[in-house]
C-alpha cells in the first residue's frame, strides 16, 4: 500500500496547491473550502494507506516474485448483519431535517446519529480473531 499512499499524497498535494492559488486569486470562500476539503480527503486516504503499509508490510500484489496462492484465504472480517447503518441513516436524515424545522429536531437527530455511529464502531469490539 506504499504506492497507494504516495498516489493519494500526490492528489492531496495537488488540491492543497490548487486551494492556495484559487483562494489567493479568486477570494471566493466556497470554492476554496471545497478544495480544502478535497485536500483533507486525499490526505486521510494517504494516511490510512501509509498506516496499513507500516502495520502489515508488503502485500503479495506488491512483489513481482509472488505466487497467486499467497494472496488466497480470508482477507478481513465482514459483519453478517447489523442494524446500525439503518440507525445512522435515520439519524443523518433527522439531523438534516432538523436544520430546516428547528433545533429540537436537529438535537434529536444528533443523538440518533451519535448512537448509530457508536453502535457501528463498537459492535464487534469483543470479537476474537
Amino acid at each position: 500500500m506504499k504506492v497507494e499512499a504516495f498516489l493519494f499524497a500526490g492528489v492531496a498535494a495537488f488540491f492543497a496547491v490548487t486551494a492556495g492559488l484559487y483562494g489567493w486569486w479568486s477570494g471566493e470562500p466556497a470554492g476554496t473550502a471545497a478544495l480544502v476539503i478535497a485536500f483533507l480527503m486525499g490526505g486521510v486516504v494517504s494516511f490510512f494507506c501509509a498506516v496499513q503499509y507500516r502495520r502489515k508490510g508488503r502485500r503479495p500484489q506488491d512483489r513481482r516474485d509472488a505466487e497467486v496462492a499467497e494472496a488466497s484465504g480470508p482477507l478481513e472480517f465482514f459483519p453478517p448483519n447489523s442494524p446500525w447503518p439503518l440507525v445512522t441513516a435515520c439519524g443523518a436524515a433527522l439531523t438534516a431535517t432538523g436544520v430546516v424545522y428547528g433545533l429540537w429536531l436537529f438535537l434529536i437527530g444528533v443523538g440518533v446519529l451519535a448512537r448509530g455511529v457508536l453502535g457501528m464502531v463498537f459492535q464487534y469490539v469483543h470479537r476474537r480473531e
